[in-house]
């Protein structure tokens, strides 16, 4: 069969491959970059199992082909997190048990962080519509939508916090450096 070349950024990282034309941009993620948080449920794009991040849009990688992610900019659920730290969604889900088997839980959060980038401060019926194209059969998404809520919150403490370094007080700048001793 003929093979495609594509180039993909995924969780920053150029990826190059020479791929079939009919290969699923969650195969090409699962198999070929072996980034397993991306799962396949469905294969119809019900479910959100597969909900990945294709410049920065919410996209379900399960109806997506890897040769339509040729020179974009993917993100999973592994891209999430920047060592050792959790994401503040994924430390949300942790804190308020927002996942029983786990098996949605990646599609959950990145789809829950597309609607915190376009609305920072939902409603829970913002943000059960949002998250209404992910399927959850464990959990009757109570834990999930106070998950989402707690992560709108994190998030919103963490843009608000003062950029110490940059602040300036009646024209003296302002540094989170000691005080000279004088």
């Amino acid at each position: 069969m003929t093979t495609q070349h594509v180039s993909v950024t995924v969780n920053g990282e150029v990826h190059e491959a020479d791929v079939e034309p009919r290969l699923l941009l969650v195969h090409f993620l699962r198999e070929d970059l072996g980034l397993t948080g991306t799962h396949v449920g469905c294969d119809t794009s019900n479910c959100g199992a597969c909900t990945v991040h294709v410049d920065g849009a919410s996209a379900k990688s399960c109806t997506m082909l890897a040769v339509q992610a040729d020179g974009r900019e993917v993100k999973t659920i592994e891209g999430m997190a920047t060592e050792p730290t959790l994401h503040p969604l994924q430390q949300a889900f942790w804190d308020q048990h927002g996942l029983q088997c786990g098996f949605c839980t990646p599609g959950m959060i990145m789809q829950s962080a597309w609607l915190l980038a376009e609305n920072p401060d939902p409603t829970e019926a913002e943000i059960r519509d949002g998250i209404s194209g992910n399927l959850c059969r464990c959990t009757g998404y109570v834990n999930i939508v106070k998950a989402i809520q707690q992560a709108a919150g994190s998030l919103a403490a963490a843009e608000s916090a003062p950029n110490v370094a940059a602040a300036t007080t009646e024209g003296q700048a302002v540094t989170a450096e000691p005080a000279a001793a004088g």
